[in-house]
């Protein structure tokens, strides 16, 4: 199916992943074309540079004369798509991105898989840099902007490749788990909690994708689970290859000791087992953190342990861990992972993706880590398929403590759910007010088409006291909020 004469042709090539992928493919040797609603810059520069080519707009034309290209279906698109529709018609070759990923850009490397509810790009992006300054020159998919890198997703040829396995669907046609496709060797399962409400019935459910995901790793491999998470420790049994734990209890194997936090950032002392590997020092906030970078310690040299191409090179396992070790100095977090933006209205700007109530909760204790003695005012926009809905009615109230204000933004397209089953912002704003915190609710009233974003920053100028720190909190762009603060930007 794999033939390197085909094309391949993506439908929606503009997304970030999409066509972060169709440049790794391209750099692989592969034709690569394909088309998406609009495409704008930069991808459209990166793409036109590329040599890649594509169509704006979709039409069964972009199709016409491609009948041995291979299209490849993100899990954005839909069966009304028409490019799709005519793919079906024609009998032409169609696969998912996730499998596309594991045959071509994972291959014959060896597989480094970074799973979990939480921290997957973060662990993801730091895995792959300590890997690539330590000399092995990883390939790598990563979900979010990194930022050590210039692109997302980089190919490898016989070495080590990193991916962040996400457990939501493969696409339309694939209902499993991207991560089903990507042929661990080394496997990280960060944490386990209830997300994807529009995928996933029940936490059940997910344990069971994750089980099955564990199951894949072989006995030669390694499964890295999170010591403090249960259900990671219950979907571990049913692994047949080695289960080492990492995190900061006594019981952890990899484990992090003597814990330092302050506003420039974390380090702490690496045991594994009551071996000392090192004293580290990390640009990272936050309890999480400290999680997740012991998580790609362990990755990273489980993976050169398991590498054979590695261990043939003239690398000690000393040196090895000297410049993984070394690695964290210059590490830099992907985009919207406690970004600062830059100073707006005389605060400062502070973007991340956090949308889950537990992510919530630990980057505010990241942000009470890097900005001591500041207000911080949190700007939640409910915009996934579970946050807008009552799931989390419970566990929103309790994320924000050690806020000083909160803003909530209107809810994502809330014709989607009956009311009994939207979450309750007003009975929100009542819990949480009641313990202490100052809530406001944004309407979008007063904003056309629902681009409340300038309502938004009405509100915020008004409420901003000097040296206030503002979180933006969602996985959108708080209704064009983003766009306001750069044009106004103070800084950077």
């Amino acid at each position: 199916m794999f033939d390197i004469s085909s094309q391949l042709y993506f439908i929606g090539i503009g997304g970030t992943a999409m066509g972060n992928v169709a440049l790794a493919c391209a750099a692989n040797g592969l034709s690569v074309g394909g088309s998406d609603n609009a495409i704008y810059p930069p991808m459209s520069e990166i793409l036109s540079n590329s040599g890649i080519e594509y169509y704006e707009g979709y039409s069964e034309k972009n199709l016409e004369n491609k009948n041995n290209a291979i299209i490849v279906v993100g899990n954005a698109i839909s069966r009304d798509n028409i490019e799709l529709e005519y793919a079906l018609d024609n009998r032409l070759r169609i696969i998912s991105m996730p499998e596309l990923i594991g045959r071509i850009l994972i291959g014959q490397n060896t597989s480094v898989v970074i799973s979990g509810t939480h921290g997957k790009t973060t662990v993801s992006s730091l895995t792959a840099w300590l890997l690539d300054y330590a000399g092995t020159s990883p390939g790598f998919l990563i979900g979010g902007v990194p930022g050590n890198f210039n692109v997302g997703c980089r190919p490898k040829q016989n070495g080590i490749f990193v991916s962040e396995g996400d457990e939501y669907d493969a696409a339309f046609f694939d209902k499993r788990s991207k991560f089903m496709h990507y042929r661990p060797d080394i496997a990280v399962i960060n944490n386990i909690e209830f997300d994807h409400a529009d995928v996933f019935d029940s936490i059940d459910d997910i344990a069971k994708s994750f089980r099955l995901f564990a199951r894949l790793v072989p006995q030669s491999g390694s499964l890295l689970v999170n010591s403090a998470n249960s259900l990671c420790r219950s979907v571990a049994d049913s692994a047949l290859a080695k289960v080492e734990t990492f995190g900061i209890e006594e019981d952890a194997l990899w484990r992090a000791v003597e814990i330092e936090y302050s506003s420039e950032g974390t380090a702490f002392t690496l045991l594994k087992s009551s071996e000392i590997i090192g004293r580290i020092a990390t640009p990272l906030f936050g309890e999480m953190n400290v999680r997740n970078a012991v998580a790609a310690i362990a990755a990273s040299l489980s993976a050169m342990q398991y590498d054979a191409a590695f261990r043939k090179q003239h690398f000690s396992l000393s040196e090895a861990i000297f410049s993984l070790l070394n690695g964290f100095i210059n590490f830099k977090l992907p985009k919207r992972r406690l970004e600062v933006l830059g100073k707006w209205k005389g605060a400062i700007v502070v973007d991340d993706f956090a949308h889950h109530p537990t992510a919530i909760a630990e980057t505010l204790h990241a942000a009470q880590q890097k900005f001591p003695k500041r207000r911080l005012i949190v700007c939640f926009e409910p915009r996934s398929n579970t946050t807008t809905r009552s799931i989390f009615q419970k566990e929103l109230t309790e994320c924000f403590i050690g806020s000083a204000l909160v803003v909530f933004c209107p809810l994502n397209r809330p014709e989607r759910y009956a009311v009994d089953e939207r979450l309750d912002l007003t009975k929100l704003q009542n819990d949480i007010e009641s313990k202490g915190i100052t809530t406001h609710l944004v309407t979008g009233s007063t904003a056309e088409q629902g681009n409340w974003g300038f309502e938004l920053a009405e509100l915020l100028h008004s409420l901003l006291m000097p040296n206030d720190v503002i979180l933006l909190f969602s996985n959108g762009n708080l209704g064009g909020l983003r766009k306001i603060i750069k044009e106004e930007n103070e800084m950077f």
